[in-house]
């Protein structure tokens, strides 16, 4: 059977130009960076290339880059690392409810260290209001962190405008950008973002790489200890060729996806009666939509296009095998039923638009298919 793939903000395959990127580091660029020899430093120079290349992506200088394992430890790195090396005994951090459990963990690991916290509720799109962001910001509040881009929804926060009020009130700002990059434009240079995560396996390149751009003069608790890699703020020897990996992915010529997302959402939407897309109203990623289908659940809908050759999602891959809605879903004002028939269609390289329309098809007939087995369609329908 003849798969596709429409599960990109999961995780994405490594695209060709990464792999020979990849092999080229694996036989050239073996030896430990931090070794003087000959060796070593030919290690070091493809490693501070990868850095440089990273940073363009991002839009600042190639020493602002620390590389981690991920995006987790990226946003770990952010968020601990901020709060843990302010010395005041009062600290005070803002954050959201529709963040991705890499930061929502991290700020409840704050919450147990004694940090208070603020919550921000989104509206019905999942968009954060500057305005209430910038009440919620106090004398001690340290950090806000605010997603780029929702990583279940696709919908898109202002946070260079954010960024902006915080630091009008002397507060950092840390975004994850772990669905954004490679997406839609960075350029952290030009905006008040303090810190930025991203992650390699969402760019085309392998899982255990990621990257967060501290701002000069923004200062970090690092969470490893050992060595003085990374400008001491992570120690531990660099992964030479995920990095080389990470750096081939920040130059790939990507699509704009917008148009195929279209296709497929109001495709579904002219054909599936009571099927609704979440945040359709907000600025969305252009490779993202988040659709809900009335009277069925959402993980059965899954699995009947697996059944069929489509890999889609329920939302953050984070979560699989959880019995709870989406959290992102729930704060945008969504019933838990309501949140449990919600999919999530992410496209990325190699999608077209004749896997388009075979899943729109597949999609059409697997609902009806669905519904007529379901003991709560007939609820929901006039």
């Amino acid at each position: 059977m003849t798969r596709f793939y429409f599960d990109h903000n999961a995780t994405t395959p490594i695209a060709p130009a990464v792999r020979e990127a990849v092999v080229h580091a694996l036989d050239e660029a073996w030896a430990n960076p931090s070794s003087i020899h000959q060796d070593g430093q030919r290690a070091r120079r493809m490693l501070e290339e990868a850095r440089a290349r990273i940073a363009s992506l991002l839009g600042c200088a190639p020493k602002e880059v620390v590389l981690t394992s991920g995006g987790t430890e990226a946003d770990n790195l952010a968020i601990l690392g901020v709060v843990r090396a302010d010395p005041r005994p009062s600290r005070h951090v803002v954050t959201t409810a529709v963040e991705h459990p890499a930061v929502l963990e991290a700020c409840a690991q704050l919450e147990r260290e004694g940090v208070a916290l603020t919550y921000l509720q989104p509206d019905r799109q999942g968009r954060i209001d500057a305005d209430i962001f910038r009440r919620q910001l106090r004398p001690t509040t340290v950090l806000a962190s605010v997603m780029h881009a929702n990583n279940e929804t696709g919908a898109v926060q202002d946070v260079a405008a954010l960024a902006a009020i915080a630091r009008e009130a002397g507060v950092l700002f840390h975004s994850d950008g772990v669905q954004a990059a490679g997406k839609l434009p960075v350029s952290l240079a030009s905006t008040a973002i303090s810190l930025y995560s991203i992650s390699a396996h969402k760019l085309n390149a392998p899982k255990g790489c990621g990257a967060l751009f501290v701002r000069q003069g923004v200062t970090l608790a690092p969470m490893l200890h050992g060595g003085r890699q990374e400008r001491s703020r992570r120690a531990g020897t660099e992964s030479v060729t995920l990095a080389i990996a990470l750096g081939a992915a920040a130059q790939l010529d990507r699509p704009d996806l917008t148009t195929l997302r279209d296709r497929l959402e109001q495709g579904i939407l002219a054909r599936v009666a009571d099927a609704h897309a979440n945040a359709a109203a907000a600025p969305r990623l252009p490779n993202t939509t988040n659709i809900r289908f009335d009277g069925i659940s959402a993980e059965a809908l899954v699995i009947a296009l697996d059944l069929r050759g489509f890999a889609v999602s329920t939302g953050a891959a984070c979560s699989s095998g959880s019995v709870e809605p989406s959290h992102v879903l729930l704060a945008m004002g969504l019933s838990p039923e309501q949140a449990r028939s919600s999919i999530r269609f992410s496209l990325g390289l190699g999608n077209t638009a004749e896997q388009v329309d075979q899943l729109i098809e597949a999609v059409a007939e697997s609902v009806a298919r669905l519904r007529k087995l379901s003991p709560t369609y007939s609820e929901v329908t006039p």
